[in-house]
């Protein structure tokens, strides 16, 4: 039976590059599926993973009817045999309905990948609509680890290095600037829950461990 599955983590846990892998085995046994992605790290239209594996995908923007786009495309004589969803958790509740159709009305599989939570531990409302609606929920079990070697957990964004819990939501990393800093550097990093909880980052850790004591030692008492 067609199934909607939901590949899940954190981020650097590998999704991307699992959904690159199923892309590969399933084409290169003479199917054809259809590749979405949406705010990728190598631009409008790619899917990629950070071990430099790239390919074409369709940019799932804001509005996209994924039901009608599949349908639009067997209509004119394409082919569709699965379909991939990379950064789910960017999709509105609706177009994860829309997902479910197409494994319902249309009886093809789709994969779903995508982070849980955002930099605040909150869902997003995307990955909240997959965990209500998929037919399984997988866990990706590529581990993460935060910087002090713990399982990683949670994603955290910074700015300058130094962590943050407020701010849009959605706000692509590893670029210069935002709407309050203009000249500031936002990036993410995994934590484990003690150091999201702490807001205590590699760069911050760092600083704290070159940092002089506090009260000096005398070693003649």
């Amino acid at each position: 039976m067609p199934e909607l599955v939901f590949f899940s983590g954190t981020m650097d846990c590998g999704k991307s590059t699992l959904a690159l892998q199923i892309e590969h085995n399933r084409s290169s046994r003479g199917l054809q599926g259809m590749i979405y992605s949406r705010n990728d790290r190598a631009g409008h239209g790619r899917l990629s993973s950070r071990l430099g594996l790239v390919t074409e995908a369709v940019e799932a923007a804001a509005g996209m009817d994924f039901y009608a786009h599949v349908i639009g495309h067997l209509s004119a004589g394409g082919r569709v045999d699965y379909v991939i969803a990379d950064e789910a958790q960017f999709l509105a509740p609706e177009q994860v309905d829309q997902l479910a159709r197409v494994v319902d009305d249309l009886e093809l599989d789709v994969f779903a990948f995508g982070i849980t939570t955002d930099f605040r531990s909150k869902l997003f409302p995307g990955s909240q609509r997959l965990v209500e609606l998929a037919d399984r929920v997988e866990v990706l079990q590529v581990e993460a680890l935060c910087w002090c070697g713990a399982r990683a957990t949670h994603n955290a964004r910074t700015v300058d290095g130094r962590m943050v819990v407020e701010g849009a939501q959605v706000v692509v990393g590893d670029v210069v600037g935002d709407v309050d800093s203009p000249q500031a550097e936002v990036g993410y990093e995994v934590l484990c829950r003690r150091h999201h909880r702490r807001r205590q980052t590699s760069a911050t850790a760092r600083a704290a461990a070159l940092s002089p004591d506090v009260l000096p030692v005398d070693g003649t008492k």
